[in-house]
């Protein structure tokens, strides 16, 4: 078999076993992301697939570059990438994409057991002079709320870009000429 229908066999079977699984994403057809652990797991990880033109002949490469993984040191994303290159090694030649999941899921635990969550701060200062030692809170203003009737109301009044129709606050001539300049009740 050449290595694009061993790529189509593969892709076939990676969508019938993950279809409905929200932890695979099937990037392209020749890049997948697959979540390791719970969204609210601070030990859960994104790795990144990507095959090459040889494939299966050739390793795909593993990254864990993505946002999802922005609290996981340095450190411990290199040893998840070697231990997976570890067992990319040991099935090289064959479909693995699947192993190379499961296996991740199985040892989840081992390759985050050094794990110390990274904490990213962004500190916001300013120019001006801050003598005072309690930070002063704004309130927001908060947008009208507008019933159902209150929207149609205007909706009929406007026209499609919500403006007025001309003349909507002209005086009545014709009304006012009849009266002597007196509006009737």
């Amino acid at each position: 078999m050449t290595a694009n229908e061993d790529q189509e066999m593969e892709l076939e079977a990676l969508r019938s076993i993950y279809e409905g699984d929200d932890c695979f994403k099937e990037v392209s057809s020749v890049s997948f992301q697959y979540r390791i652990g719970d969204h609210e797991d601070s030990k859960a990880f994104l790795v990144d697939f990507s095959w090459p033109e040889t494939y299966p002949e050739t390793a795909p490469s593993i990254t864990l570059d993505s946002f999802f993984n922005n609290r996981i040191s340095p450190e411990t994303k290199q040893l998840i990438i070697s231990k997976l290159e570890e067992q990319v090694e040991a099935n090289l030649g064959t479909a693995m994409m699947y192993t190379l999941f499961e296996w991740a899921k199985e040892n989840q635990m081992e390759l985050m057991e050094n794990h110390q969550p990274v904490v990213n701060t962004v500190t916001l200062t300013s120019n001006s002079d801050n003598r005072s030692s309690t930070p002063v809170a704004k309130k927001k203003d908060k947008k009208e709320q507008l019933t159902k009737a209150q929207k149609r109301r205007i909706t009929c009044k406007t026209d499609n870009k919500g403006e007025l129709p001309r003349g909507w606050d002209w005086v009545d001539v014709v009304k006012l000429s009849k009266t002597g300049g007196k509006e009737e009740d």
